[in-house]
């Protein structure tokens, strides 16, 4: 492997305390329940729709006044993209142990571009970032392999040679029809109907800790007579 591309929300970088926040100050100023945050955290990588849908499950989601919500979230989250917002614990090390080895890493995300930059440079890693592609990139996004073969030609490496790792199905099923090494991270926001059964996602490899994922990377960088047996 040469190269290690990353979803965003829920793999890379762990949002999810932001979009509590907004989430949960949507549904009092609408004087409605507040959704619990694990239930919200499970919509993450469903994105905005399905946030703002948790405030507003009575209405049609194409319905002008749902769409104004949604558009009241993204706004809200983009004046403040990265409050409570870093990086999982263990990548930061995981990133610089990369970085030393000349290994390039990138982003491969469905989040529009508009937030995804804002998001990196709120974190100081727009610069770090080989490569970002996002959905405006592309004429088809995740689960189609469309943005994989871009992220992989932009940074001149085979997609066979690289690894992607991801916390959703369609990360798992965008890598593995691109032929790279598939990670599927146990540790993000899993989305509920997909979460009891994490084999069936067909992974290459499940890791339950960013410790875990920065261990199996290493054995993947390796010349191949050097690998040693990865378990899932």
């Amino acid at each position: 492997m040469k190269a290690v591309l990353f979803d965003l929300d829920g793999t890379l970088i762990d949002t999810a305390a932001d979009f509590i926040r907004i989430i949960q100050d949507m549904c009092r100023d609408k004087q409605c329940e507040v959704v619990a945050a694990d239930l919200i955290r499970t919509q993450v990588s469903e994105g905005a729709r399905a946030m703002v849908k948790l405030v507003y499950p009575e209405l049609d989601v194409e319905d002008p006044v749902f769409l104004a919500h949604r558009q009241r979230f993204l706004d809200i989250y983009g004046n403040d993209i990265a409050v409570e917002t870093d990086l999982f614990e263990g990548m930061y090390p995981l990133l610089e142990a990369l970085e030393s080895q000349d290994i390039p890493w990138g982003i491969v995300t469905n989040k529009p571009r508009w937030l995804s930059e804002a998001l990196l440079k709120a974190l100081n890693l727009a610069d770090r970032c080989a490569v970002l592609v996002c959905p405006e990139d592309v004429s088809k996004t995740k689960p189609d392999p469309e943005p994989m073969y871009l992220a992989a030609k932009h940074i001149q490496i085979q997609p066979e040679d690289c690894i992607y790792v991801g916390d959703h199905p369609r990360d798992i099923d965008a890598g593995r029809h691109a032929q790279m090494y598939t990670i599927l991270a146990a540790y993000g926001y899993l989305p509920l109907q997909h979460k009891d059964d994490l084999t069936a996602w067909q992974a290459d490899c499940i890791v339950n800790t960013v410790a875990e994922l920065q261990q199996v990377i290493q054995q993947l960088l390796m010349p191949k007579q050097q690998h040693h047996s990865l378990i899932s």
